[in-house]
């Protein structure tokens, strides 16, 4: 089976944040090791996190990274 041609990540971060009692991005960004504006692209989905960021953000809302980001196949 031959792999897509272009894949796309969605998040749900605003969301656990949120559902997080209502948490900052800085809060969030702090948390994890990374910069306020790391969580902003991450959110607006102009950037993409490491394995090892997206298990950490998941981690810190006690979900699977899969409820948090999902890939989105494009055809």
């Amino acid at each position: 089976m031959a792999p897509k041609e272009r894949a796309d990540l969605t998040n749900q971060i605003r969301r656990f944040r949120f559902e997080h009692d209502e948490m900052t991005q800085q809060m969030l960004a702090d948390h994890v090791g990374v910069t306020r504006q790391t969580i902003i692209a991450l959110e607006s989905g102009k950037y993409a996190p490491s394995l090892a960021l997206a298990l950490r953000i998941a981690r810190t809302f006690d979900v699977p990274v899969e409820e948090v980001f999902q890939l989105v196949d494009e055809e």
